[in-house]
């Protein structure tokens, strides 16, 4: 296999979706907590780059082997392994490659941190590997956006500032004599979540987007997606919504002060977002309009990301 379809079958150039909620996590780390682990924050972001990798792969390799309708832009230029004519074996020793190296550098993490790392490193692992494998892929079902979004938005952000954090007090439990008591701090954890509501919005638009476009070739590949079940119209609606949601929940957090007041620069990318959005609403085609959704996501989010790492520097 060339580098040219390695990167291909892992499409590289979507690792963003997962590097920008990385970063955001750990400059938020900076700005709330004033604090780094540099070993847990290198071993974390090969663990998850490479995975997200895998679970690519197994997509496309799951596409190429479940597909009824051959023809079309989605089966004969997106999907590497008919792209570059790929032997079913080397993309399986491929997926189990990175699979392998994503479970070392996870558990190396899981020794520098604590077992709730562990634990959520394992649920996104088997949510990432279900979200294409099994009897009924996630992919398949109308909670892809909802599952990717979440994962990808939330989980990542949230691990990104716990292995930094894991040993102040943020998530605590104590086993003795049977009986497990665990302790949340309530607050923080409601903040990061409503941190990362931006990248959920964002990354579940990126699939939404994906699956409006894709429509009438998931309809044949018997792909039961939210925008099968819901339509063309009611879809781009929500597609909309979201990112309205995305700026109100920055506001709001600036508002109570729990983002710097620098944050707000990001609600200005609303104007370019906002005539991404008409464009998309006039035509939805996976060529020429679908990257407006990456395009938006990258926008708000590297935004979002440097507005807070200006506050770090400032204070």
């Amino acid at each position: 296999m060339t580098l040219k379809a390695f990167l291909k079958l892992v499409e590289i150039q979507t690792k963003v979706a997962s590097v920008i909620p990385f970063a955001l996590g750990t400059v938020y780390t900076f700005y709330r907590f004033d604090t780094f682990n540099i070993k847990a924050f290198f071993l974390m972001l090969i663990s998850m780059v490479v995975f997200d990798m895998t679970a690519t792969a197994i997509n496309n390799y799951y596409d190429y082997r479940n597909a009824y309708e051959t023809k079309g832009y989605g089966y004969l230029m997106h999907n590497a392994i008919v792209k570059y004519n790929l032997k079913e074996s080397t993309v399986r020793i491929t997926i189990f490659v990175l699979l392998a190296i994503a479970i070392f550098f996870g558990i190396l993490l899981f020794l520098n941190t604590t077992i709730l790392v562990l634990l959520l490193g394992v649920l996104c692992f088997v949510v990432g590997i279900l979200y294409s494998f099994g009897p009924i892929p996630i992919s398949r079902t109308p909670f892809g956006e909802i599952f990717s979004g979440l994962f990808m938005g939330f989980i990542i952000v949230f691990i990104s500032v716990y292995i930094h954090i894991y040993d102040q007090g943020v998530i605590s439990w104590l086993y003795d004599a049977g009986i497990l008591s665990v302790h949340v701090n309530i607050l923080e954890a409601l903040f990061i979540f409503l941190l990362s509501v931006p990248t959920v919005n964002g990354i579940a638009n990126i699939m939404l987007a994906n699956n409006i476009c894709d429509r009438e070739e998931d309809i044949a590949n018997k792909r039961y997606t939210l925008a099968v079940f819901v339509g063309i119209q009611k879809s781009l609606k929500i597609f909309e919504m979201l990112y309205y949601i995305a700026y109100i929940d920055i506001l709001f957090l600036i508002v109570i002060k729990a983002l710097p007041l620098v944050a707000g620069l990001a609600l200005l990318t609303i104007i370019p977002i906002r005539k991404n959005i008409l464009m998309f609403y006039e035509k939805q085609s996976k060529a020429e309009t679908f990257p407006l959704a990456v395009k938006n996501f990258i926008l708000l989010s590297v935004v979002y990301v440097i507005t807070i790492g200006i506050a770090v520097i400032l204070s």
